[in-house]
């Protein structure tokens, strides 16, 4: 019973592109590993840029030095 977390910034990213997702990771774990695509579980977590860290600051600061 596979479990797969995915974790992505909160930035707008459509309930199509959610469902692709969904739909590739089942279809990779059934292709690579065998598994029964009705016993897994893809969960998509969407983290405010402002509560995602990366080199000891947060998304939006080094998001914002960019733009």
């Amino acid at each position: 019973m596979p479990f797969v977390n995915i974790r992505i910034t909160k930035e707008g990213a459509t309930k199509e592109q959610k469902e692709k997702l969904i739909t590739g990771v089942t279809d990779l774990l059934v292709d690579v590993l065998g598994k029964n695509p009705k016993t897994t579980f893809v969960i998509i977590d969407e983290v405010e840029t402002d509560n995602w860290g990366i080199g000891g600051e947060s998304v939006t600061t080094v998001r914002s030095r960019s733009s």
